[in-house]
Parts: C-alpha cells; structure tokens; sequence
C-alpha cells in the first residue's frame, strides 16, 4: 500500500484547517487516513504548526511520501533532518546521540530564528497601530481647524453689530440737540414782537410839543 503525509482540509470558509495526516494515496483528500500527525493553521502569523516529529520519521522510514505542501512543514518542523539523521545511524555514520545532539542544536536555532520572526512581526503590528493613531489624530485636529474656521465669521459678525450700536445712539439722540440750539431764535422772535410797544412811548414827547405850539399861537 502507497501511503502519502499530506493535509485534510478543515475549518470555516475563507479560514482554512489542516490536520496533517498518513492517509492511502488512493483515499479521497478530505476522506479516511491511516493516523493524524499534527495541525497546520495559517491564519496566524507566523503560522501555528504542531507535528508529532518522531510519528512523521517513523511514516518516512516506512517508506511514506509527503506532498509538496507537507514535505515544507515537515522540513521547517525538523522531521526532514531527523528522518535524515536517523538513516545515518542505520548507515553507522552517526550514533544515535550524535544524531539526537545534532537535532537539538538545530532546534534551539530554529526557536531563536522563530523568536526573532515573532518579535519583528509584533514590532511592525506595533509600529501599524501607532501610526494609525497618529493619523487619526490628525484628522480629529483637522475637523477641530476646520470648525473653528465655520465659527470664525459668526463671531466677527456680532463684534461689528456691536460696533455700530454707538452711532445709532447718536443718530436717536441728534433730533434733541438741534431743538437746544433753535431755543435762542425763538428768544429772537419774541424780543422783535416787544419791539413795537416801546416806539409809541418815544413819539409821546413829539406830540405834546405840537400842542403846546397850539396854544401858543
């Protein structure tokens, strides 16, 4: 029996689920499978993998052949080397706690290179969400600018309706002033009409020297 490692398709529409699984070459993609290997979800960043190493090199000495797909998981997960390392054991090129040294080395490699993604990316996500804010920030100051610039008209209005309030006083008040300054001709026209009494008085003396002529003749 021919027997693959690759992935079975699970989880929601747009947010695929792998499990990764020994399954007959034969058997339908998303159908029956001989035993579960592990899970592969690349909705994270980076990518969430969990692999039974040793059940993977167990399946590759049996003569399992991995998919594109899962041979690149297998290798970034370490069973592709250990599988490698094991064959050398067999071989006698290597003994089994060299192979096992080996392995953990590039295990501790392979976390720190793991670690270092993981900070970068959380750095970068960092870094997105303060110029975000930064942006957003200045778009609440340009609303402010522009309102205060809707606002400023109105006001300058009201200073110059403030403005004009004395002179129409004035304007109300003026009627009174011109009445004060015709008092004085008024005076005049009664003075001229008084005139006219004082004149028989002086003619008075005129007459009475016409009658004494009069007489005397």
């Amino acid at each position: 029996m021919s027997v693959k490692i690759r992935l079975q398709r699970h989880g929601k529409k747009g947010k695929p689920f792998y499990w990764i699984v020994a399954a007959d070459a034969r058997a339908k993609r998303d159908g029956r499978f001989l035993e579960k290997l592990g899970t592969y979800n690349p909705n994270t960043n980076p990518a969430t993998i969990n692999l039974d190493v040793d059940g993977a090199v167990k399946w590759l000495q049996n003569g399992a052949q991995p998919t594109d797909t899962a041979k690149t998981i297998l290798s970034y997960k370490g069973a592709m080397l250990k599988n490698h390392l094991v064959g050398g054991v067999r071989k006698g090129a290597l003994t089994e706690e060299q192979a096992e040294e080996k392995f953990q080395a590039w295990l501790e490699e392979k976390a720190g290179k793991v670690a270092t993604k993981e900070e970068n990316v959380a750095k970068a996500k960092s870094e997105a969400k303060a110029k975000a804010l930064e942006a957003e920030k200045a778009v609440n100051e340009a609303r402010v600018a522009a309102a205060v610039e809707e606002a400023t008209p109105e006001v300058e209005e009201e200073v110059v309706a403030e403005e004009v309030t004395p002179e129409e006083v004035v304007e109300e008040t003026a009627p009174e002033v011109v009445a004060e300054e015709a008092t004085p001709e008024v005076e005049e026209e009664v003075v001229e009409e008084a005139a006219p009494e004082v004149v028989p008085e002086e003619v008075t003396p005129e007459v009475t020297e016409e009658k004494k002529e009069e007489s005397a003749e």
